[in-house]
Protein backbone atom coordinates (compact mmCIF):
# COMPACT_ATOMS: atom_id res chain seq x y z
CA UNK A 1 0.00 0.00 0.00
CA UNK A 2 1.61 2.83 -0.91
CA UNK A 3 1.22 6.87 0.62
CA UNK A 4 -1.24 8.37 -0.82
CA UNK A 5 -3.98 4.89 -0.29
CA UNK A 6 -2.67 4.77 3.42
CA UNK A 7 -3.10 8.69 3.66
CA UNK A 8 -7.05 8.15 2.13
CA UNK A 9 -7.36 5.64 4.09
CA UNK A 10 -6.85 7.53 7.59
CA UNK A 11 -8.89 10.32 6.28
CA UNK A 12 -12.19 8.30 5.45
CA UNK A 13 -11.40 7.31 9.04
CA UNK A 14 -11.45 10.29 9.85
CA UNK A 15 -14.72 10.82 8.18
CA UNK A 16 -16.57 8.06 9.09
CA UNK A 17 -15.66 8.34 12.93
CA UNK A 18 -17.00 12.31 13.13
CA UNK A 19 -19.97 10.88 11.17
CA UNK A 20 -20.89 8.48 13.37
CA UNK A 21 -20.29 10.79 16.31
CA UNK A 22 -22.34 13.28 14.62
CA UNK A 23 -25.20 10.22 14.37
CA UNK A 24 -24.60 8.45 17.64
CA UNK A 25 -23.67 11.20 20.40
CA UNK A 26 -26.45 13.53 21.61
CA UNK A 27 -23.98 15.61 23.25
CA UNK A 28 -23.92 19.35 21.75
CA UNK A 29 -19.61 19.50 22.18
CA UNK A 30 -19.37 16.18 21.26
CA UNK A 31 -21.14 16.60 18.10
CA UNK A 32 -19.30 19.71 17.13
CA UNK A 33 -16.07 18.16 17.89
CA UNK A 34 -16.86 15.18 15.81
CA UNK A 35 -17.92 17.45 12.97
CA UNK A 36 -14.66 19.26 13.41
CA UNK A 37 -13.54 15.54 12.84
CA UNK A 38 -15.05 15.03 9.79
CA UNK A 39 -13.85 18.24 8.47
CA UNK A 40 -9.89 17.30 9.39
CA UNK A 41 -10.76 13.93 7.17
CA UNK A 42 -11.91 16.27 4.06
CA UNK A 43 -8.52 18.61 4.52
CA UNK A 44 -6.41 15.66 4.53
CA UNK A 45 -7.76 14.07 1.56
CA UNK A 46 -7.71 17.21 -0.25
CA UNK A 47 -3.89 17.70 0.85
CA UNK A 48 -3.82 13.93 -0.76
CA UNK A 49 -5.20 14.70 -3.61
CA UNK A 50 -3.10 18.01 -4.08
CA UNK A 51 0.11 16.24 -3.45
CA UNK A 52 -0.85 13.28 -6.18
CA UNK A 53 -2.00 16.08 -8.70
CA UNK A 54 1.07 18.63 -8.24
CA UNK A 55 -1.81 21.35 -8.22
CA UNK A 56 -1.79 23.92 -5.39
CA UNK A 57 -5.67 23.61 -5.14
CA UNK A 58 -6.41 21.63 -2.83
CA UNK A 59 -4.22 23.38 -0.79
CA UNK A 60 -5.95 26.16 -1.18
CA UNK A 61 -9.16 24.71 -0.43
CA UNK A 62 -7.71 23.69 3.05
CA UNK A 63 -7.12 26.62 4.08
CA UNK A 64 -10.10 27.76 2.88
CA UNK A 65 -12.02 25.14 5.06
CA UNK A 66 -9.87 26.46 7.85
CA UNK A 67 -11.37 29.54 7.74
CA UNK A 68 -14.63 28.34 7.17
CA UNK A 69 -14.03 25.92 10.52
CA UNK A 70 -12.67 28.24 12.62
CA UNK A 71 -15.25 30.98 12.10
CA UNK A 72 -17.90 28.38 12.54
CA UNK A 73 -16.52 27.55 16.00
CA UNK A 74 -15.65 30.65 17.05
CA UNK A 75 -20.04 31.21 16.09
CA UNK A 76 -21.34 28.03 17.65
CA UNK A 77 -19.49 28.03 20.74
CA UNK A 78 -21.20 30.82 22.12
CA UNK A 79 -24.24 29.57 21.04
CA UNK A 80 -23.62 26.32 22.69
CA UNK A 81 -22.91 28.17 26.01
CA UNK A 82 -25.82 30.29 25.72
CA UNK A 83 -28.38 27.39 25.03
CA UNK A 84 -26.67 25.45 28.30
CA UNK A 85 -27.42 28.77 30.60
CA UNK A 86 -31.00 28.71 29.15
CA UNK A 87 -31.44 25.09 29.13
CA UNK A 88 -29.14 23.58 31.57
CA UNK A 89 -28.35 20.46 29.71
CA UNK A 90 -26.08 19.38 26.79
CA UNK A 91 -28.49 17.23 25.44
CA UNK A 92 -29.25 17.91 21.70
CA UNK A 93 -32.93 16.54 21.84
CA UNK A 94 -34.09 18.92 24.82
CA UNK A 95 -33.28 21.63 22.08
CA UNK A 96 -36.37 20.17 19.63
CA UNK A 97 -38.28 22.91 20.60
CA UNK A 98 -36.98 25.48 19.37
CA UNK A 99 -37.59 24.74 15.87
CA UNK A 100 -38.73 27.37 13.11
Amino acid sequence: MDKANLLLTVSFALFGLGLLGVIVRRNLLVMLMCMELMLNGVNLSLVTFAQQQQHLDGAVMVFLIFIVAASEIAIAIPIVLLLVRHGRTLDAGAYAGLKG
